[in-house]
């Protein structure tokens, strides 16, 4: 420390001179001028400049520091967005801490080779759906190669996050460090929420709500906006509550202090009761499912009575006359016949069945939503709402692609199901646990929804499946450990 220190003050010292007077005065000078001319984004370049390279050294040379950065970041960067201070799309950003990430992990692999957390059968199928997703640049059938260029990065791209996080996640120390910035990031998220719900939105979500009328023709309902907290919408927002409390569900089975514990229990309160407020329907059922489940997966008396006692208050809660629009809105999730929009889907989802079992290899990627209309306008596809994870799947991948995609989430569920079941360490056991938890809801959200597209949770969705396989490892090696 003190040599590190020596050599700080001798860097100064070497400033103490009219050549180093010189440099500073006209490095200030041309500060000053950048901020003048470009105001708050000169100001934003010059600390890109300054903290930049430091930056990317520390993501390839200390990849834990990487994790821990794209985890923080996939919280915060649609807020940051949403500030409007920025004109650069600082979603790239995202896109270059993965190919910092994925660098460093080449150049490891150079002086350390180590393949082996690819040889298992999440990282297979991961392999070929991403292959899979490649070689839609050639699909026949697809309107537009900017719209498939646009769309593989979030659906294709991101799940190299799963190989990051396979690789460089080796210790318990690390996991638990990763679990606390998980619900520390999600305390923050819920608290935010409130914040919208009882004191109101800065100028900054008020001039984003107010500046499309489509904005609030889907956040405005019944003379209320949803909520949609440091997240792009309330969908985003309100599958990451339901994630961060079946977390702490998965932790309470975890040798944990009772103190811990009712922490934990009161994090699934503030998670739930704020993602109430996102007023989205499909988030509603996810923990309800998501616990029964549980009891399926956790089969004892004492489990059977929560589930119990918890069935009789959802019960309750279902039925209890309300003129209350947040709890009228969470019973009508528990109704999809009565509802409009749900009806609207199965619809939609009826009369597209036709072309997803003529087109195999689907439509292209890209071709539905925001960037169809974008990038293919006029087009059949364009003017299709998929609204579900699983449709957009088979529209724009076929059958084929939705049989792949559909493979992989099996597949990390049986395996987390079995990993669960095979671990003895109680604190890996735990964690296995909250990842096949949210595994299952991620599953089911994805059919109201898309679940897996948006950040968090296209980032966090991989983070689950590594933990699965990470969980499972680090058990062996402990008992290995222990034989020897």
């Amino acid at each position: 420390m003190n040599t590190i220190k020596n050599r700080f003050f001798s860097d100064i010292a070497r400033f103490k001179n009219p050549a180093g007077l010189i440099v500073l005065f006209l490095a200030s000078i041309g500060i000053a001028f950048t901020i003048k001319t470009l105001g708050i984004v000169g100001g934003a370049l010059i600390i890109m400049a300054l903290i930049g390279p430091p930056l990317v050294f520390a993501v390839i040379a200390y990849p834990k520091f990487g994790i821990i950065t794209i985890l923080i970041a996939a919280y915060f960067i649609l807020w940051v967005i949403r500030l409007g201070l920025i004109a650069f799309p600082l979603g790239t950003l995202m896109d270059g801490l993965l190919a910092l990430l994925i660098l460093g992990l080449i150049i490891k692999q150079k002086y350390e080779p180590d393949w082996t957390f690819l040889k298992n059968p999440i990282s297979i199928v991961i392999i070929i759906w991403i292959g899979y997703n490649f070689i839609q640049v050639i699909n026949p059938s697809a309107e537009s190669k900017l719209a498939w260029l646009y769309t593989i990065r979030t659906v294709a791209l991101v799940m190299l996050n799963y190989f990051i996080f396979s690789y460089h996640i080796r210790s318990k120390k690390f996991i638990r460090l990763i679990i606390k910035i998980w619900l520390g990031l999600s305390i923050i998220g819920a608290l935010y929420a409130f914040k919208q719900q009882y004191i109101g939105f800065f100028g900054f979500e008020e001039a984003y709500l107010y500046s499309d009328p489509s904005i609030a023709g889907l956040l405005f309902i019944g003379g209320q906006w949803r909520k949609f907290s440091i997240f792009s919408d309330p969908v985003a927002f309100s599958y990451t509550m339901v994630v961060s409390s079946l977390l702490c569900v998965g932790l309470m089975f975890g040798p944990f202090s009772r103190v811990k514990k009712w922490i934990l229990g009161f994090l699934i309160l503030l998670f739930l009761s704020s993602m109430l407020y996102s007023g989205t329907r499909g988030a509603y059922v996810l923990f309800p499912a998501a616990m029964l489940f549980l009891t399926i997966l956790i089969f004892n008396r004492k489990i059977l009575i929560m589930t119990a006692a918890g069935g009789i208050l959802l019960t309750a809660l279902i039925f209890i006359p309300t003129g209350n629009l947040t709890l009228f809105r969470f019973q009508s999730a528990f109704r999809p016949s009565e509802d409009a929009s749900f009806n609207v889907r199965a619809t939609n989802q009826k009369m597209i069945q036709p072309y997803i079992q003529s087109h195999p290899i689907g439509g292209g990627l890209g071709a539905t939503g925001v960037w169809g209309a974008k990038f293919s306008p006029g087009s059949f596809l364009a003017s299709f709402p998929p609204d579900s994870g699983y449709v957009r799947v088979a529209v724009e991948l076929g059958w084929i692609g939705l049989l792949i995609f559909c493979t992989l989430m099996f597949i990390i569920l049986k395996i987390g199901i079995e990993n669960y079941y095979n671990i003895r360490d109680p604190e890996l056991k735990s964690y296995c646990l909250a990842m096949v938890l949210i595994t299952f809801a991620f599953n089911i959200g994805n059919y109201p929804q898309e679940a897996l597209v948006q950040y968090p949770s296209n980032v966090y969705f991989y983070l689950v499946a590594a933990l699965i396989n990470i969980t499972y490892k680090l058990d062996k090696e402990t008992l290995n450990a222990q034989m020897q």
